[in-house]
């Protein structure tokens, strides 16, 4: 009788002991393949975050400079926008990628050293955000501004306060009539902006495609919302 009894018992601990085996081995399994899941997504997510970055060119290592810059003016939430308008500007070339020589009132590419030019060019870029905001525009506007001066903001509030390539090529054709020696595209009629050759009157929608670019290249400091918002 005793002996069933121990016998039993031991049975039960046999069972135990395999029932735990499976246990931890399957654990075993599960942390491993875990493992692997994670190392596959960290190295699908890099290839990922290379290949996008890359398409934004030299405009990726300005954008850690941008930030900061926009940070000192309160608009940080804007660091999409800024680099959309550096790619549409220059693509991160040049010693002003911002093209910022002239909000400054100096001739085109005067500056020639790029943290000057991010700096200029978000200072330039927070006067048009405060005035757009004064004068009550969409954000298209303030964007088409940075291209065509504060003067078409002025521009766009008296004629519905809502950017559209229309206003732009009206507001472009003013300035070319004012001085046609300058504003005549080089002489080339084929140019896509002619006859409206003061600025770029497709300039704010070329913008916004960069920026739904740049949102998906730079996540860990950029904001999709943001760029919904401001178009």
């Amino acid at each position: 009788m005793k002996y069933t009894k121990k016998k039993s018992k031991k049975k039960k601990q046999v069972q135990r002991n395999f029932n735990l085996a499976i246990l931890l081995f399957i654990a075993f399994i599960g942390f491993s393949l875990l493992d692997r899941f994670l190392d596959l997504y960290n190295q699908s997510f890099k290839k990922i975050n290379v290949s996008v970055n890359s398409s934004i060119g030299e405009v990726a290592k300005y954008t850690p400079m941008i930030e900061e810059e926009l940070k000192k003016v309160g608009l940080d939430g804007h660091t999409v926008t800024v680099a959309a308008l550096m790619m549409q500007e220059s693509r991160g070339k040049g010693g002003d990628p911002m093209q910022a020589s002239e909000s400054a009132g100096l001739a085109p590419n005067t500056i020639q050293d790029p943290k000057q030019s991010v700096q200029q060019g978000v200072k330039y870029f927070n006067r048009v955000v405060e005035y757009g905001n004064k004068m009550q525009v969409d954000f298209p506007t303030v964007i088409q501004s940075y291209n065509m001066g504060m003067g078409y903001i002025d521009f766009v509030a008296k004629n519905g306060g809502k950017h559209s390539e229309e206003l732009a090529k009206k507001f472009s054709m003013i300035q070319v009539e004012k001085n046609p020696q300058t504003y005549n595209c080089g002489g080339n009629k084929n140019n896509f902006r002619y006859p409206y050759c003061y600025g770029d009157f497709t300039y704010s929608t070329k913008v916004a495609k960069h920026m739904e670019s740049i949102t998906v290249s730079i996540p860990a400091n950029l904001s999709e919302a943001t760029t919904k918002r401001s178009f």
